[in-house]
């Protein structure tokens, strides 16, 4: 019997045994298996980000219309076969509409891309009046961008009533799509980052982060829907529609959102997978809200791109740093005082680098966008840099005092000192939801930037009378000193061997008399006046004496649009 016992009892020892190897092997296998997908997941955000700063993009971000053809204002003897529209970027067309002089609109569909220009087919003869040439595009920075250009038959006639009213309600759910996404990915991803390396097994803070994920990921393919409806002009009512989600999906904002995801997705694995591999995770997932950013956007866009593309995923990556340890911090501070000391050490330490690399991008980027003090004033976007300016003073000075004043004597215990130091980062967090609301809101501005090279672009027209005809452009097309290139052709657009020819700019309207400039001929084919000031902008009659012998003296003239500076 105790022989028989004994066998029992060691037969059970080895099951047992075997079991607990079998357990051990699993456990193994599982961990070198989370291990490799946490390389994986680096390797994954590595490559994004390489592929986002190798991306070939030569946008300057918000393209602007250079010339149009028919110019805007023009009058036609007859119907044009086609349209032209020359931007100062090549762009992708998303709607174009010609609306008759009786109010009725025609789809357009029929274009060509020729680099920056659109050449739109007119597939039907037009009557005389007042037709209205409408379009809307979309820039390689994943913004649209809409206008319209008027034209007439015959003779002007009362344009066509063309809606150009503000969906406030599509800009207000854009705005908080993007709001709601920069918590997923700044406080969600950013805290998994802050919990998984800095608080090294504590968990404050977890609950808050997965929440943040949360919010991010139901606003990341939102917005990509709300991106859609903008570029297409189509109301929130519109948002099931297929061609809604593929037209969005189909701009640089796609790959932002796509990243977005994989970001989310790699932080939340860090929280709730293995906690082995939680760091790889995290950093994974920090990476990768760095490479969302860098994407698509007004500064990604920007040129030179090797150099804006990794200052934005830097400066994405550390706004993610700071901001995503607020709440975990905080958390941890307050519910866990005695052991937060290390978290809050960790976190003070590796702050001060992670500022000096915030403030060194955002100031590079600033000078980018905005290139002249003069338009932190003057424009939209420079007013909201400057109210990003002052919240992120108020958050440096704070930040500083938590640094310096409240850190140490936390560390140390001091409960009153702790209880101050919670309530700090919670102002903190509030200003930081601030920053995200005034950074959100510059996607409906234009930088500096992109205005400026939209400044730059010359004022062209075609003139055509059956003598002869000529190509006009002045540049800069602003009101200022400008110059004055003309090509001279006769009617039938064979070269005309012109003696000489006078440039004549009037505006009688604002009371200027004629300015008259003789061309000059530098031996390039073209005629040239330098040295020229159109002193307001508006629209100008430019007239060219073309003096075609002794004896012959050929007069063309047309409208021409001069922009103000």
């Amino acid at each position: 019997m105790i022989s028989l016992a004994a066998r029992s009892v060691g037969g059970a020892g080895r099951r047992l045994r075997g079991s607990d190897m079998s357990v051990a092997s699993f456990q193994w296998t599982t961990c070198r298996f989370g291990k490799r997908a946490g390389w994986l997941a680096i390797g994954l955000a590595t490559i994004m980000l390489l592929a986002v700063i190798a991306a070939p993009n030569q946008a300057f971000a918000h393209a602007a219309l250079v010339t149009a053809d028919p110019a805007d204002g023009m009058v036609l003897g007859q119907s044009p076969t086609q349209f032209s529209l020359t931007f100062s970027e090549p762009v992708s067309p998303l709607v174009l509409t010609l609306v008759r002089p009786d109010g009725t609109p025609l789809p357009l569909t029929a274009f060509r891309l020729n680099d920056q220009t659109v050449e739109i087919d007119n597939p039907r003869t037009l009557g005389p009046g007042t037709h209205v040439l409408s379009w809307r595009v979309i820039s390689a920075d994943g913004h649209p961008v809409g206008g319209s250009v008027l034209f007439s038959i015959g003779a002007p006639s009362a344009a066509p009533i063309v809606s150009e009213a503000v969906d406030w309600g599509l800009r207000s759910a854009i705005w908080t799509g993007r709001v709601l996404l920069y918590i997923g990915l700044f406080l969600g991803v950013g805290g998994a980052f802050a919990i998984a390396w800095l608080a090294k097994g504590g968990r404050s803070g977890q609950r808050f982060a997965i929440a943040a994920m949360l919010c991010g990921l139901v606003a990341a393919p939102l917005s990509l829907g709300f991106q859609g409806l903008d570029a297409l002009g189509a109301p929130l009512t519109h948002l099931s529609q297929p061609v809604v989600w593929q037209t969005g999906l189909g701009t640089s904002f796609g790959w932002t959102v796509l990243i977005a995801l994989i970001a989310l997705g790699l932080g939340l694995f860090s929280l709730v997978g293995p906690r082995a591999d939680a760091r790889l995770f995290a950093l994974a997932g920090l990476a990768s809200v760095g490479a969302a950013l860098a994407a698509s956007g007004h500064a990604s866009a920007a040129e030179p791109q090797w150099l804006t593309r990794p200052m934005v995923f830097l400066h994405g990556v550390g706004i993610a740093f700071w901001a995503g340890a607020l709440a975990p911090l905080g958390l941890a501070v307050r519910r866990q005082p005695a052991e937060a000391g290390l978290f809050l050490h960790r976190f003070s330490q590796a702050i001060l680098p992670v500022v000096a690399v915030l403030a060194a991008t955002g100031i590079a980027l600033a000078v980018i966008q905005v290139q002249a003090p003069a338009a932190l004033l003057g424009t939209a976007y420079g007013r909201l840099l400057l109210v990003k300016l002052a919240l992120l003073f108020f958050l440096f000075t704070l930040a500083a005092t938590n640094r310096w004043k409240l850190t140490a004597p936390a560390e140390a215990g001091e409960t009153e000192v702790q209880r101050r130091l919670v309530r700090s980062i919670g102002v903190e967090m509030l200003i930081v939801l601030a920053i995200f609301g005034v950074a959100a809101g510059w996607r409906f501005t234009p930088p500096p930037r992109a205005l400026a090279i939209a400044a730059a672009q010359p004022a062209s027209i075609h003139i055509h009378t059956p003598k002869a005809m000529a190509d006009l452009s002045i540049t800069p097309g602003h009101a200022g000193p400008v110059s004055a290139s003309i090509v001279v052709m006769t009617g039938d657009f064979g070269p005309l061997d012109a003696r000489q020819v006078t440039l004549v700019l009037s505006k009688p309207d604002s009371g200027i008399e004629p300015i008259k400039r003789p061309a000059t001929k530098p031996g390039d084919g073209t005629w040239r006046v330098d040295d020229l000031v159109i002193p307001v902008a508006g629209r100008w009659t430019a007239r060219l004496d073309i003096l075609v012998s002794d004896f012959e003296m050929v007069k063309i003239e047309a409208q021409i649009d001069i922009r103000a500076e």
